[in-house]
């Protein structure tokens, strides 16, 4: 067991100074002062630092993407250390245009190897393409039978994508609807969006025309360009939640977009923060010559936020949803994303300046004083 004491929670509400107390991985008691007595219980003292919860990101390549520029242009595997050193708790690992030389077993596996190293980790099935590249037979089985599956991924907008028809994704949506009803699951189509002209307007087919309920419909890198950034502005403020990338494909900062769509009318609890972390990416000199390749950060959607709470002047409860409450309703996470009682014990805590100092991840210190306090398997 392990007692939180003096602790400044963000639920991510602003719950003021209180203990926690933890076993079990889970949230056993919050309260004002916790004593236990002659229990064999481990006491950490936040010494009033901000705690939140850990940090949650939908969307990283966990075994690698890239290839655009043939297979040595392919990225690496992410390691559990790098996540866990910018305060991600829980990632859901996914593929991207690449379903040849990627499995979605590998996927699998990485996703159980995550587990195991001590945090969190889900999966989506498919990938930019409606050829199957499941596990099983179909979306349908994946959700009801693989526990980590949390929906499929699919792109549209895009020269790489499938070109897919309303109603190849009235079916695939479908099967993601049916799934999560009898898999205990909310099931989302995880949908990946190009700069072509279309944008999202299939989105609005699939809502507006067809009637399928919004909530299950997740499109990412709303913020690639200026244009698709409008559209998603409507797509939000009829009820959809957008998801905004940090890592990579964005046209401005994305704390930017997000005090512009809130300047727009788009709820907060409507939009997400997602890196697209270890996505393969140009280095290209002044001249714009390739010279070589790099990895999308996985570090920048807690960069972001930090930036919401000093440059957009939002309060921390609000600026910290986006990467804790708000994905955790849009994958249906019951479990994460809330400082509450029966929670997972993921936390991360920041001091006065808003840095990162200490990561808690099933109830287990995994930073302590900025330093990792875990090692890779290998």
């Amino acid at each position: 067991m392990l007692l939180i004491k003096n602790a400044h929670l963000y639920s991510p509400e602003d719950l003021g100074r209180n203990d926690i107390l933890v076993g079990g991985g889970k949230i056993l008691s919050i309260e004002k002062r916790i004593e236990v007595g002659s229990f064999n219980t481990k006491v950490w003292d936040a010494k009033g630092k901000v705690l939140l919860p850990g940090f949650i990101d939908q969307h990283v390549h966990i075994i690698g993407a890239g290839g655009k520029h043939g297979f040595s242009s392919m990225t690496p595997e992410v390691k559990m250390t790098e996540l866990i050193s910018c305060g991600t708790t829980t990632v859901v690992g996914l593929l991207g245009t690449d379903g040849s030389t990627r499995s979605i077993k590998s996927l699998y596996a990485k996703t159980k190897s995550l587990d195991s190293e001590g945090m969190t980790a889900y999966m989506y099935t498919g990938y930019y393409g409606l050829e199957p590249t499941h596990i099983m037979d179909n979306v349908q089985n994946e959700m009801i039978f693989i526990d980590k599956v949390l929906g499929c991924k699919v792109a549209i907008s895009d020269i790489r994508s499938s070109y897919p028809t309303d109603l190849e994704l009235l079916r695939l949506l479908r099967q993601i609807k049916v799934g999560g009803m009898v898999g205990e699951k909310k099931g989302i189509l995880h949908i990946h969006l190009g700069n072509q002209p279309s944008k999202m307007d299939i989105l609005f087919r699939l809502v507006e025309k067809h009637h399928f309920p919004i909530e299950h419909i997740s499109p990412t890198h709303v913020g690639r360009t200026k244009e698709l950034f409008e559209e998603a502005i409507k797509f939000a403020k009829i009820g959809g939640r957008i998801d905004i990338t940090t890592g990579a494909s964005k046209y401005t900062e994305p704390y930017d977009s997000v005090l512009y769509a809130l300047s727009k009318g788009v709820p907060l609890d409507n939009m997400t923060f997602s890196s697209d972390g270890n996505a393969g990416l140009e280095r290209l000199d002044e001249n714009g010559n390739l010279i070589g390749f790099r990895k999308a950060p996985v570090s920048e959607n807690f960069n972001q936020a930090v930036a919401l709470v000093k440059r957009g002047k939002l309060p921390i409860a609000d600026a910290f949803k986006l990467i804790t409450l708000n994905p955790a309703n849009n994958l249906g996470l019951k479990t994460k994303g809330q400082i509450k009682l029966g929670m997972d014990a993921d936390f991360c805590c920041l001091n006065k300046e808003l840095e990162l100092c200490d990561v808690f991840a099933k109830g287990k210190h995994m930073m302590g004083n900025s330093e990792l306090l875990v090692k890779d398997n290998f």
